[in-house]
């Protein structure tokens, strides 16, 4: 990435509410191409609500979303905002692979099928060219032999990573994890581990909700940890893990050490 390029996802100032419940509090976060950055924080932090803002499945109701320097254009104001392109959330959906902790793979269709669905439906791409992509993908990570499976066949690891196949199948210029192990049991939670340490390797951009701080450690570039909708700590893995400066995040990661 050049010095004057734009990162990929940038959030300025973002706030959102549930009527009166304010969940996200006036965060900032940036993704530069290439870079991972790891949300972490306790239930109820807003880690989650944030992932699903930068993707625009929910509304915020004040501050910026960038997408590689484009912001989304809103009309109306505070809890009736809503984006004022629809084409522009298309686009930059398409460009915003998300998988979800509860790999929402479509039970009537193979898991090809799966991988294949949205770059066929939505790209109206060409289906023997998705057809190849799709099985290199799934190759990729590790669930070749499961193409013509069925969701229901397949354990919780292997459908996640199924998940994963089909969010790089849209050709993505970043991926949104929420949570991605955390359904998963400690020997089927590796396997995805595996493969999301890998795309890192490859310099993906990425934006990594967890509860694994070993993962977070691992992978990512820029850590951020929020408390009740705000950001209280952020910066490398080495400085948060290694010499966390505020009471709060001290306090969580002994939590978690101990849990």
């Amino acid at each position: 990435m050049t010095a004057s390029a734009a990162p990929v996802i940038e959030i300025r100032n973002l706030h959102k509410a549930y009527g009166s419940l304010e969940v996200l509090k006036g965060v900032d976060i940036q993704a530069p191409a290439g870079h991972v950055v790891a949300m972490i924080g306790s239930s109820g932090s807003g880690k989650s609500t944030l992932l699903r803002c930068c993707n625009l499945l929910e509304d915020s109701q004040q501050g910026e979303i960038l997408f590689e320097g484009e912001p989304v254009r809103w009309r109306g104001t505070g809890l009736s905002r809503r984006p004022a392109d629809r084409a522009q959330v298309v686009r930059i959906r398409t460009n915003l692979s998300m998988v979800f902790q509860s790999f929402n793979l479509w039970s009537h269709m193979s898991i090809l099928q799966n991988v294949m669905e949205a770059p066929v439906t939505v790209l109206k791409r060409d289906p023997k060219e998705v057809e190849a992509r799709a099985r290199a993908y799934l190759d990729k990570v590790g669930i070749g032999d499961k193409a013509e499976a069925w969701p229901a066949q397949l354990s919780g690891g292997q459908q996640q990573r199924a998940a994963i196949a089909r969010a790089l199948c849209m050709e993505p210029k970043a991926l949104l994890f929420d949570e991605p192990t955390s359904a998963l049991d400690p020997e089927l939670e590796q396997e995805v581990v595996r493969v999301i340490k890998a795309l890192a390797q490859e310099g993906r951009t990425m934006i990594i909700v967890t509860h694994d701080m070993r993962l977070a450690a691992d992978v990512a570039h820029h850590v951020v940890f929020l408390h009740k909708g705000r950001i209280e700590e952020e910066g490398p893995p080495q400085q948060l893990f290694g010499n966390p400066q505020t009471e709060r995040l001290r306090g969580f990661l002994s939590a978690t050490r101990a849990a």
